[in-house]
């Protein structure tokens, strides 16, 4: 379900305090008596910044629910916020960052950013990651559902990883669906050695030392990692007109298009960098000799403790066609961070050869689905129709080509619209 951009300029201004901190009131509050739990909803970021930054130290927890994160999304696409905290004896137990955007008239509470996050499992305290937490699923469900009335008719949780790395959260005793998107990972092992073992070793390496030697015989490379503001703006946008170019020659609409969104993650790569957190760190492949300076890939890693995210890639083969620059610069990465200590390497949603290539580890996602109203009832079950529906076309290589096709033609009559609107 693609959400309609709309305006809320009719919404209050969340960002001004109305009120001192100590004043504002969730704007509704569900006690789950069943299970111990007080469920509050918040439409204000900045009341709950201490609680939910506490909650950013944990690497089990998705890097793209972290407070910074979630506030470059809100100052750059403002849609109005249900921000769910769950206490148990007065402890924050659980945050879900969502934000109420309209899809078909219907009202549905998602995930801020979802549309640009590789990983979401809310924010959950490490205490709470116990089973046995939610005693009562079906009380902990209708209490969840009951905090959205008057909000939202649909709460959609898409992409969800619901187990990871040997753990799962309690969001796990709701209702959900499989997701049609698998994530890929790749362990790190310390050493580049150990690490390529867990894949196809010596074609990883022979491959490695191809291109090496492409690369050095036109005057050889520089791994740039962005450090400074301007280095950082270069490259970002370097990545977005290289995306734009390999986006329009495979025929596909272009993600990255929106002013607001280039404006999103300029705010990501500007934001500050704290140890072993870093919500988007910049790396590119610059290449030396004859064509000093030109830089053919391009990557966007976000770090959370000792799990890093790729974030997206792009590539320019104009100087270097047979050197695959996009696959060279994540050798490069990938054994920086395993050098570094890091312990998994993660390419994120997506079915791609390369990603089964580099990852021996495929991990599953489920959306969870919780109707609020009458309206919510019947955009569940198109959802779960779209579901099905999308699934079947992806497998229909023709029936892909096609439904991308108009998805294009429908993102350039929406830019051609918006042009014409502001002449």
């Amino acid at each position: 379900m693609l959400a309609e951009r709309i305006d809320y300029s009719f919404v209050a201004d969340v960002t001004s305090p109305r009120a001192p901190l100590a004043a504002i009131k969730p704007v509704a509050q569900v006690t789950d008596a069943a299970n111990g739990l007080t469920l509050e909803l918040y439409d204000r970021m900045a009341p709950l910044e201490a609680e939910w930054r506490a909650l950013n130290q944990d690497s089990l927890n998705s890097p793209h629910h972290f407070y910074d994160w979630c506030k470059a999304w809100f100052d750059t696409n403002p849609h109005p916020l249900a921000i769910v905290i769950c206490r148990q004896n007065g402890r924050v137990q659980f945050i879900l960052p969502l934000e109420v955007v309209k899809c078909r008239g219907v009202r549905v509470a998602q995930f801020m950013a979802g549309e640009f996050s590789n990983m979401n499992t809310g924010l959950i305290a490490s205490a709470f990651r116990n089973k046995g937490v939610i005693r009562d699923a079906q009380a902990f469900e209708a209490s969840l559902t009951q905090v959205f009335s008057g909000t939202a008719d649909l709460v959609a949780l898409r992409d969800m990883r619901l187990c990871w790395r040997g753990a799962c959260t309690p969001l796990e005793a709701l209702s959900a669906v499989e997701n049609r998107n698998l994530t890929f990972q790749l362990p790190l092992l310390g050493t580049m050695e150990a690490t390529i073992a867990q894949v196809n070793a010596k074609r990883r390496r022979k491959k490695y030392r191809n291109q090496l030697r492409r690369f050095e015989s036109m005057g050889g490379y520089d791994h740039v990692v962005a450090s400074t503001p301007e280095e950082r703006a270069e490259i970002l946008d370097t990545f977005f007109r290289q995306k734009a170019v390999r986006f329009e020659a495979l025929g596909l609409p272009d993600a990255f298009l929106e002013t607001k969104t280039k404006a999103f993650f300029h705010a990501l790569a500007q934001a500050d960098h704290e140890g072993r957190q870093s919500p988007l760190r910049l790396h590119a492949l610059r290449l030396k000799g004859e064509h000093d300076g030109h830089i053919c890939a391009v990557a966007g890693l976000t770090l959370n403790g000792d799990h890093v995210i790729c974030q997206f890639g792009s590539i320019d083969e104009t100087h270097v066609p047979d050197a695959s620059p996009g696959e060279f610069l994540f050798w490069l990465m990938i054994e920086q961070c395993a050098l570094e200590g890091y312990a998994t390497f993660d390419f994120g949603i997506g079915d791609q050869p390369y990603k089964r290539g580099w990852c021996p580890v495929i991990t599953p996602q489920r959306d969870i689905l919780l109707p609020v109203s009458v309206a919510g009832r019947a955009a569940r079950l198109m959802e779960l129709v779209r579901i099905q529906a999308r699934a079947f076309i992806k497998r229909h290589r023709s029936l892909y080509t096609l439904a991308q096709r108009l998805r294009v033609m429908r993102q350039k009559s929406a830019a051609a619209s918006t042009a014409t609107e502001e002449d």
